[in-house]
């Protein structure tokens, strides 16, 4: 689906994208460069990120890529700090960088538990810390995390990702009343079942084509979402389009919540 654009709405305005390199925070890269941000793009995937940072750049944007882990506590201080070396701040973070194991509680260990917490939750956890220390010295800024339907609402197959985003909508709720007195937004979207690279792979694990079948017809409008719908919804919540929103856990689900 192809996404009109408003060139402009972040015009000025400098932005961090963490788990930028492929789906929803490339098309989420791509979006806010065509509206005029600043971008600091990142991830651990060095080939996918020079790629998205080389097409960025061919477009004539400014985009930098920091290569690391969100979950390393110098990573995500480097990732956030090298927006502020190279643009003097940082205005909007996007807090998407996460993996998406799919198992049930038996089929999983506590490694599998760990490794999803550190990622999708305490790495969500650093970049709001460091984005938002930086945000105070420059009045303000606006953070828009990525939880999950499976973030607001049980699935099967979710044993540890969906805690995971049920973290992912706490600290926005937290954080958005903790830091509203100081002119900083923190909201989240909630995406349902979206054609990223991870759930196209899922055709090939067992039993993944049942999986996609059943989860497709269990959205009300009958197909899974595109990249860009989610990042047409982070683009309203990071601009000051939404500037009297926060603490707001958007769906971006084709109507599965509402059920």
């Amino acid at each position: 689906m192809t996404t009109t654009s408003r060139n402009g709405r972040l015009q000025g305005k400098v932005a961090v994208v963490t788990g930028a390199a492929m789906g929803i925070g490339r098309a989420t890269a791509e979006r806010f460069t065509q509206e005029g941000a600043k971008l600091v793009v990142t991830d651990i995937n060095e080939a996918a990120l020079t790629s998205l940072t080389d097409s960025l750049q061919a477009t004539g944007a400014d985009a930098l890529p920091v290569v690391g882990d969100v979950s390393i506590d110098a990573d995500a201080q480097r990732m956030i700090q090298a927006a502020v070396n190279s643009f003097g701040r940082i205005d909007i973070l996007i807090a998407n960088a996460g993996i998406i194991p799919l198992s049930d509680v038996l089929e999983s260990t506590g490694d599998d538990f760990d490794k999803v917490m550190a990622i999708d939750g305490r790495g969500m956890f650093l970049t709001c810390k460091y984005a938002i220390t930086a945000m105070l010295e420059t009045g303000g800024g606006s953070i828009v995390c990525t939880s999950s339907i499976s973030g607001l609402a049980g699935q099967k197959r979710q044993a540890v990702y969906g805690p995971a985003k049920y973290v992912a909508s706490g600290i926005t709720k937290h954080l958005a009343i903790e830091w509203a007195d100081r002119n900083i937004r923190v909201n989240a979207v909630a995406p349902g079942t979206i054609w990223t690279d991870r759930v196209k792979q899922v055709w090939d694990e067992p039993g993944g084509e049942a999986y996609i079948a059943d989860i497709t017809q269990r959205h009300p409008m009958g197909r899974i979402g595109e990249p860009s719908e989610v990042a047409a919804a982070i683009l309203f919540l990071a601009s000051d389009d939404a500037s009297f929103i926060t603490g707001v856990i958007l769906p971006v689900d084709g109507g599965y919540l509402a059920q």
